[in-house]
């Protein structure tokens, strides 16, 4: 029996990926119901066949380049196993796209926690639930017994001050702002400050989500970066980028963008529950090889899961191999 089936098994009867199974349905229905009818029985493993495949992980929004990369490992898979039967096809598109992600290295999905205080610097465009994103992560932190506090860091918006006030009186932590049109590198100093003297041990970071001047952001980002820096030494311990999984392609975009201008660690993924393009996960370990941290598979507290490449992969293709 080969890894993926054995994968599977295991997944199935322990039922430990149904999160993944529910959050990823509008996806798989489209990859699995497509690729179910190409490979259906007496069917060719000829150019066509190959072609559809890649039309179908393209719709998926996994990437052209990385489509044709995955195509090109299925090419080869047929010739070296001498392949004949398109059903044998499931099992070995499965096992790339997951050979793709992991590349045979272990990936850690678990956020830095250090001592005596980790601080952890969220960025993303506004609208892609980065306020949110933090109330989920101060939630799931909060619940392993760490004390958390929010910081208000997108002064520009007053909304995004209150938002972030909401959040923290919901999940029950402690939470820093200064006045809209503050310095956001005066409030990381004073909150980091205040973080020191209140026995915090995980400081999350809100910041602006400005694209339209990327100069200012850039500046804006170098600042907050040397001000935290300073003030906890090898911090920001992670600087995490939030993405809207509904975006697709447009969402890598945003993504080089921030990459130009800080030093990202990991992407949460949100609202992959929402789309039917859930191959934008595979996308972005290709384009930007930055890990996926933490994926938004629904809309309670709860929903917001560390990613495991095991489960999602599950959740992709539950009964297709």
């Amino acid at each position: 029996m080969g890894f993926i089936k054995q994968l599977f098994q295991s997944k199935k009867k322990a039922n430990t990926a149904r999160k993944y199974s529910v959050g990823m349905a509008k996806t798989r229905h489209q990859i699995k119901g497509q690729l179910t009818a190409l490979l259906s029985s007496n069917v060719a493993i000829d150019e066509a066949l190959f072609s559809s495949i890649e039309e179908v992980f393209i719709m998926a929004d996994i990437g052209v380049e990385t489509t044709l990369e995955i195509v090109d490992d299925l090419r080869d898979a047929v010739k070296l196993n001498t392949i004949n039967d398109a059903q044998a096809l499931r099992e070995q598109i499965v096992e790339i796209l997951f050979k793709r992600y992991v590349k045979e290295t272990v990936i850690d999905t678990n956020l830095k926690i250090s001592k005596p205080i980790s601080v952890h610097l969220f960025v993303g465009v506004n609208g892609v639930g980065k306020t949110t994103t933090i109330g989920k992560v101060a939630y799931l932190l909060k619940a392993k017994g760490h004390k958390v506090m929010m910081v208000a860091g997108d002064t520009f918006r007053a909304g995004a001050i209150e938002q972030l006030h909401i959040w923290s009186e919901r999940v029950g932590c402690d939470f820093f702002s200064k006045p809209a049109g503050s310095d956001p590198s005066s409030v990381m100093y004073d909150a980091l400050n205040y973080a020191k003297q209140n026995a915090i041990d995980v400081v999350l970071c809100d910041t602006a989500g400005r694209l339209q001047n990327k100069k200012n952001l850039m500046m804006e980002l170098e600042k907050i970066h040397k001000v935290i820096g300073r003030e906890v030494p090898y911090a920001p311990h992670e600087t995490l980028l939030v993405l809207d999984a509904t975006t697709g392609q447009n969402g890598l975009t945003q993504a080089k963008l921030f990459d130009e201008v800080t030093e990202l660690t990991g992407v949460v993924l949100t609202k992959l529950d929402g789309t039917a393009k859930g191959g934008i996960v595979l996308a972005i370990k290709e384009t930007l090889n930055i890990p996926i941290k933490l994926v938004g598979l629904g809309e309670t507290l709860e929903d917001l899961t560390y990613f495991d490449i095991e489960e999602y992969i599950y959740g992709l293709f539950e009964d297709f191999v």
